[in-house]
């Protein structure tokens, strides 16, 4: 049975024997909008909005606004509950008897160019292929660690839950995601590589910010960054790119706090970094300037109170062709979506919306941001426009709500 946005705000907020006055005031959101999302007069609110609730009721956004329909579906085909399984797999803790009837796993050098092509999937937004191998990519991972115990099977293993980690996030279970990052932080101690670690605590300070951890998410990257601040004369670029996506890692939860101008200075010394690396590939992500440009589109769209004019005025600085992933293009193209919907620009955010839709059309169902858009622009369609309405059914958000 699906249940609305307000359904499921009263529901969380009644679990937690509060009033709407106190959700109100824990939240920032005024006590007449939290009323007519749970009397379903509205049908959504604005994504800072929700946040905010969401933030309140201690709840991942996407428990709030409910699922991405593809991620359903592919619990139910078995293949996100096989990458759980994988992740959280018993045979793997201390003390536990593991299978010992395994298939021989592959070499190292084989293996290691399985997780070059896993991260490359991720990137290319490719999450249904990838929640099919993933499983399998773990155990081997594992078995190949056992038999040759060497710092680049190490490393290659930390960049395996690197991506689980990540797929995980994206498909909406953080919890699977942080056992994730735990065990990336164990296969980069044993390959000791700080900069590994430093890339794990940058997927982590992720997993906190989508579990609603704010101020965790920002410290633990800003710690890390601090530690692996590279003295700039020498630094190689893959110090200087770990550094630097630790830095937007911790601009993105300032921004979400309403610290705006801390997360701004955050990227300014990102950027700074990302000019003198140049465009770099490092630890299965990549860093150059272009990358800083776009979340600064990103942040200032963030906090209770967005500002969409500032962000379009960053976007106008961004070089659309010069982002190198897929999933990176489209995460910014949504974002400018939405700073054109909060703007007045409807026919543009739509425009954009299907744009994105026809290069990442299984990417698209994953986010929350998106469906968020669309539920929005539905409420305030003031004649009914067809285009909208299919759009909103193949995101799983029902036009009727």
């Amino acid at each position: 049975m699906n249940t609305s946005i307000g359904d499921r705000i009263r529901a969380l907020r009644e679990f937690r024997d509060i009033t709407q006055d106190q959700l109100a005031q824990r939240s920032g959101v005024s006590v007449d909008t939290i009323r007519k999302l749970e009397q379903g007069v509205r049908e959504s609110a604005r994504i800072n909005t929700l946040r905010s609730l969401a933030r309140a009721l201690d709840v991942q956004l996407e428990r709030l606004v409910g699922q991405p329909t593809v991620t359903r579906q592919l619990t139910d085909d078995g293949g996100l509950l096989a990458l759980r399984d994988a992740i959280q797999d018993p045979g793997s803790l201390p003390g536990v008897l593991g299978d010992s009837n395994l298939e021989d796993p592959p070499g190292p050098a084989e293996w290691a160019e399985q997780v070059r092509a896993a991260t490359a999937t991720y990137w290319a937004g490719g999450y249904s292929e990838l929640a099919g191998t993933l499983p399998g990519l773990l155990r081997d991972g594992r078995a190949v660690a056992r038999q040759h115990d060497t710092e680049s099977v190490w490393t290659d293993l930390a960049l395996a839950y690197q991506v689980a980690a990540s797929l995980s996030t994206q498909s909406g279970h953080p919890d699977w995601a942080y056992t994730a990052v735990e065990k990336q932080l164990a296969a980069a101690e044993r390959a000791s590589d700080p900069l590994l670690e430093g890339m794990g605590v940058s997927t982590l300070s992720w997993v906190l910010l989508r579990q609603g951890r704010w101020e965790q998410a920002r410290d633990v990257a800003e710690r890390k960054a601090d530690q692996l601040e590279p003295p700039r004369r020498r630094a190689a670029a893959d110090q200087l790119a770990v550094y630097g996506n630790l830095l937007i890692s911790a601009a993105t939860p300032a921004a979400r706090a309403d610290q705006h101008d801390e997360a701004m200075q955050l990227l300014m010394l990102a950027e700074s970094a990302a000019v003198q690396s140049g465009p770099v590939r490092a630890y299965g992500s990549v860093f150059s300037p272009v990358d800083v440009r776009t979340q600064r589109v990103n942040v200032a769209l963030a906090g209770s109170e967005g500002r969409p004019d500032v962000a379009l005025g960053a976007a106008a600085s961004v070089d659309l062709g010069a982002i190198s992933r897929p999933v990176h293009s489209a995460s910014y193209r949504l974002d400018v979506a939405q700073a054109r919907y909060q703007t007045g620009d409807h026919a543009g955010a739509l425009e954009l919306l299907l744009e994105v839709e026809a290069d990442q059309p299984e990417w698209i169902r994953f986010q929350s941001l998106a469906a968020v858009t669309v539920r929005e622009m539905l409420e305030a369609e003031r004649r009914r426009n067809g285009t909208l309405r299919g759009l909103a059914a193949r995101l799983g958000v029902d036009p009727a709500m």
